[in-house]
């Protein structure tokens, strides 16, 4: 006999009640060689839960770790010259703000290829980047940042406390989301921070997610979509507070949290404005969540028959970006070779594979003038400034761009 039991969240314990299911996908960044068996490809079921206590949002089914975070991982944070700048200008407030005692120590958890802790390795400060991926982390590590490979855990925190000492700054980017041991997290960063240190991280927000129906956000590797209200949840149970936040704009739209000891620092004001329209636009609500649910379901209708139309009137069509996310939105909407011919990406560990799923062949951006398409999907719509700048030829020769965020149009 099945059981009927709702999962439990993986915060607070209590129910989930899910609002929205992707279906089948794959690993998000498991790019195939054209040689690749099929059948051995890697799939779960990709639907999202919201949490009956704590208003966590989060993914039904957890991906083993191991799965997702390999040696062969292929995103490289320095690819984009919009990340660079944001990641550099990130170590330069930490360093004026929170950098400044003696001897001070900052300690990044998933530091990928080390763009922002290299900044702060040229400023003379004491680092550590803990990431899982070796070949990340080898990349990092001839910039001459220091780098674990490991998960962060209890452990993990424990050792680094014994060999380096208290951290004055632990920081993530686009990492706390992936990590659904967050019990074991917290548990590390109470052990590894310094009794006045702060944690600061960033990560998609909800609240930009629902408002654009940028439902690609949502993949293997976003087990958890936060909102100022369930981090400060997050954070009581563990024995810190958040005090402060900042909306950024990176990647489609993400807050940058800043949590202490509780009663270590004084919350600043927009802590409260934040919860506060939260509140207002009921972005813990069932009837919000099962609305955006509605608006996906549009999406796919439009964008399918968009690029069917498209395909029938003998249009060429490519994606531009083989993206995590675009992982999502392929396999969700079914949109194969048959609808666009091929991906362009200029990460070449991508190049020359098939995007997870969906199968579509990944060359390099040089092939998007070979000749241009008629059409380009812009799975990368979150650089679309800077892809659009790097490409003027494009729409000088007639093309047109596709965006489904935050509603499928042709530019």
């Amino acid at each position: 006999m099945t059981s009927t039991t709702a999962p439990a969240c993986r915060v607070c314990g209590a129910s989930l009640r899910e609002f929205l299911d992707l279906g089948r996908q794959p690993l998000s960044d498991a790019f195939l060689t054209p040689d690749a068996d099929p059948s051995e490809e890697f799939f779960f079921h990709l639907a999202v839960g919201h949490c009956t206590g704590c208003t966590m949002v989060q993914l039904m089914e957890e991906v083993p770790r191991e799965k997702m975070f390999r040696e062969d991982y292929p995103y490289h944070s320095s690819g984009s010259s919009v990340m660079r700048a944001h990641f550099t200008a990130t170590a330069r407030g930490l360093l004026d703000r929170e950098l400044t005692g003696e001897d001070p120590f900052l300690v990044e958890l998933g530091c990928n290829d080390g763009v922002m802790l290299d900044t702060v390795r040229q400023a003379g400060v004491r680092h550590l980047g803990v990431d899982p991926s070796a070949g990340v982390g080898d990349v990092a590590r001839a910039k001459g940042v220091r780098v674990r490979t490991a998960f962060f855990e209890e452990a993990t925190a424990r050792e680094i406390a014994a060999e380096d000492g208290r951290a004055d700054v632990v920081y993530a980017a686009n990492t706390l989301c992936h990590i659904p041991y967050l019990d074991s997290v917290f548990r590390g960063l109470d052990a590894v921070l310094a009794p006045g240190g702060v944690f600061v991280f960033e990560d998609p927000y909800l609240g930009d997610i629902v408002e654009r129906t940028s439902y690609d956000q949502i993949y293997d590797e976003h087990f958890y979509l936060f909102t100022a209200r369930s981090v400060a949840a997050l954070a009581e149970r563990f024995g810190f507070e958040l005090v402060d936040v900042e909306r950024l704009p990176v990647h489609g739209g993400e807050v940058r949290y800043t949590l202490a000891r509780a009663g270590a620092r004084t919350p600043a004001p927009a802590v409260a404005a934040l919860l506060a329209e939260e509140a207002e636009r009921g972005l813990a609500e069932p009837e919000t969540l099962d609305a955006f649910a509605t608006r996906v379901a549009r999406s796919r209708e439009d964008l399918l028959a968009l690029l069917t139309r498209l395909r029938d009137e003998g249009r060429t069509v490519v994606a531009y970006g083989a993206t995590a996310k675009s992982a999502t939105v392929a396999n969700y909407c079914g949109i194969g070779p048959d609808l666009v011919s091929f991906v362009c990406d200029t990460t070449p560990a991508k190049q020359g594979r098939l995007t997870p799923g969906a199968h579509l062949p990944v060359r390099p951006a040089t092939a998007f003038a070979e000749p241009h398409p008629d059409y380009a999907l812009l799975f990368a719509w979150n650089h679309a400034e800077e892809i659009m700048a790097k490409e003027p030829a494009f729409t000088a020769s007639g093309g047109h761009w596709i965006t489904y965020v935050p509603e499928v149009r042709v530019l």
